[in-house]
Formats: structure tokens, sequence, C-alpha cells
């Protein structure tokens, strides 16, 4: 669904973003660069709420909180579920 939203710049974005769209450049419209630069920033706080969680998970392996793998995730899933909502 598209949704509308007006922004005041400073001269010096609105220049910036009008460098970067136009004639000779990758985005044809102010719009389509602005979109492009919100779904990269988007992008990256997702790869470091990734990049946290990997993290979590080695210092659970280093400091011993694991689980050994039984060969069904499914089971483990619903195991560990289970516990959490008795807590």
């Amino acid at each position: 669904m598209a949704s509308t939203l007006n922004l005041s710049l400073t001269d010096d974005l609105r220049a910036f973003i009008d460098e970067n769209s136009g004639d000779g450049t990758l985005y044809s419209t102010p719009s389509e660069f602005v979109r492009d630069l919100l779904r990269e920033k988007k992008r990256r706080l997702e790869a470091a709420q990734v990049r946290a969680a990997i993290l979590e998970g080695f210092d659970d392996a280093i400091e011993g909180r694991v689980t050994p793998f039984t060969g069904n995730l499914n089971e483990m899933i619903d195991s560990y579920e289970k516990k959490e909502s008795k807590r």
C-alpha cells in the first residue's frame, strides 16, 4: 500500500537528493532515491539485529548454555516454548 510523506529538507539535503536523481544518475526521481536510502537503512538495521543474535548465541555456547541436538528441531522448539510458558 502506497503512502505519502511530506518532508522539510535543508537546502543541502535537497541539493544532495537532486544530485543523485534525474538524468545521468541511477535514480530517475527523487522519490526512488529516497526510497532506496530507506530500504538500505532498514537492511543495515536488520543485519545488525542478526549479528547481535549470532553473538548472543556464541556467548551462550562459550558459557555452556547449550542443548544437545536430538534430531528433531520442531520437538526441541516445542519443549522450549512449554518451559517458557510455565515461567
